[in-house]
């Protein structure tokens, strides 16, 4: 089959898949991410050998490369600077001696157990210790996780791949340097990672935001095609960055900060629409590892490897466990946060910038975070059915239904505040504040409301017991 055909096949098939199984995954548990690694190796050349994304691929360094971008410009967007300002203790401590201290444990690890090289132990370390986003964010959109691990994993996820990705950048310019580095050299390096690149990315999102509120004052834009134009932004300031010898990587976060910090409504927008075009890109770069990549770890399986891989299970807990005390957590949610550090996506597409350098030892570097990839999403996949209750429902409350009309279909239209005020003079009227995460928490509390989380509605309203038969009236700006 051609492999235009074949890709384009692929694409819709992870498109319609994702849609067919979301209802399934978040009912049953299992990890989406297994699913569309299966659906690889269904169309590998395990399988029915109609696509091989190798390591040479032209498409899979394409796919991977805007997929990092992604990963790190929805980071930097979805990230609340509020909540960082306000919990800026767990920020600090889940990112110092919580994901560098991880790091740096695992570099140890591999520099010992596996006899690498400081830099590629660097390298190692700092993959791995990065958590994958597509399998934190089932865990984190469970209802029966505590507000506090909800919190610290959150802002994990969102900062540690910019504290991580220096180290592996600075280590390939080590190795891949004909020469050590000079003192000019280091700062060239220096310059062009914590000047130029922040500052590229800087300007396309300041530019970008400035352009955008312009043209919302004369002509508005709809709210789906402002998180069309995010994802414009975040490849703009990667192609910027490049093109002046830069990381666009950095800068691909750099302005997914600024749009956070100066445009909530358009951060919105990305999280209501564009969130959900990223993450179907994500599981497209998971489907073509799961081609035949990721299964290489199974090769790499030796003493060393196992005892390194269950060493970095281990690590993490050794890590966060003694750095989180500080935050007064209590030691069953110290040992969550410590135990869901799911390594995915984000581990395979830092390590693969080494081997689109040509890194001497990076493919044994991939064949060895694809080996802890395989096993962290089976153990991190599938431990939140088992560590994470779900809120039990009471029994004896009605079920919830939608007030009727007499033609039998929902009746739901907007009203105005006096409106509102008449019905609620009324019996049998609840206020339902279903606002965003971020919109809840950088406004006041609706008086009288009832607190409804928008992705988990029905959840929350069964637990809630909100009265058969009421006219609910729902806050959603």
């Amino acid at each position: 089959m051609d492999s235009f055909l074949v890709m384009l096949a692929l694409v819709g098939a992870v498109i319609v898949f994702s849609a067919l199984l979301s209802g399934w995954v978040d009912r049953t548990g299992v990890p989406q991410v297994l699913v569309f690694l299966g659906i690889g190796a269904l169309i590998g050349p395990l399988g029915l050998n109609l696509l091989d994304a190798s390591i040479d691929s032209p498409i899979l360094r394409a796919v991977a490369t805007l997929s990092l971008v992604l990963v790190l410009f929805t980071d930097a967007v979805s990230l609340d600077l509020k909540e960082v300002r306000r919990h800026r203790l767990l920020a600090s401590l889940m990112l110092g001696p919580g994901t560098v201290g991880a790091a740096v444990l695992i570099a140890a690890a591999g520099w010992y157990v596996l006899d690498l090289s400081l830099p590629l132990a660097a390298i190692l370390g700092a993959a791995i210790a990065s958590t994958d986003p597509v399998l934190l964010r089932g865990v984190l959109r469970r209802p029966g996780l505590h507000n506090s691990v909800r919190q610290a994993l959150r802002l994990e996820s969102s900062l540690n791949d910019i504290v991580l990705l220096p180290v592996v950048l600075v280590s390939i310019e080590i190795l891949t340097s004909a020469a050590p580095l000079t003192g000019a050299d280091w700062g060239r390096v220096m310059l062009n990672m914590l000047l130029l690149s922040p500052v590229a990315g800087v300007v396309v999102g300041l530019a970008g935001v400035r352009a955008l509120e312009m043209v919302r004052r004369r002509a508005g834009v709809r709210r789906d095609y402002e998180s069309i134009y995010s994802l414009g932004l975040a490849f703009a300031a990667y192609a910027a960055a490049e093109s002046a010898q830069g990381s666009g990587f950095v800068a691909a976060f750099a302005a997914g900060l600024t749009v956070s910090a100066l445009d909530t409504e358009l951060c919105d927008c990305f999280l209501e629409y564009g969130e959900t075009t990223a993450e179907m890109a994500l599981l497209f770069t998971f489907v073509l590892f799961g081609t035949s990549i990721v299964w290489s770890g199974l090769g790499a399986i030796t003493g060393a490897t196992v005892l390194f891989t269950l060493l970095t299970l281990l690590i993490r807990p050794i890590a966060y466990l003694p750095a989180l005390i500080p935050a007064q957590l209590s030691m069953k949610n110290r040992a969550l946060i410590a135990w869901f550090g799911p390594r995915g996506l984000s581990t395979l597409l830092l390590v693969m910038l080494a081997v689109f350098a040509g890194v001497e030892g990076s493919h044994f570097l991939l064949q060895v975070c694809c080996l802890g990839v395989l096993v962290s999403v089976v153990l991190h996949g599938f431990s939140p059915m088992f560590l994470i209750r779900e809120p039990k429902a009471d029994p004896a409350a009605p079920a919830l239904v939608v007030q009727q009309a007499a033609t039998d279909q929902p009746r739901a239209h907007t009203i105005s505040l006096p409106e509102y005020q008449q019905l609620g003079a009324s019996s049998g009227v609840v206020l339902v504040d279903s606002r965003s995460e971020r919109t809840y928490a950088d406004t006041e509390a609706v008086p009288s409301s009832i607190r409804v989380h928008p992705d988990r509605a029905v959840a929350d309203a069964t637990r809630l017991a909100l009265p058969h038969g009421a006219t609910l009236v729902v806050f959603c700006a």
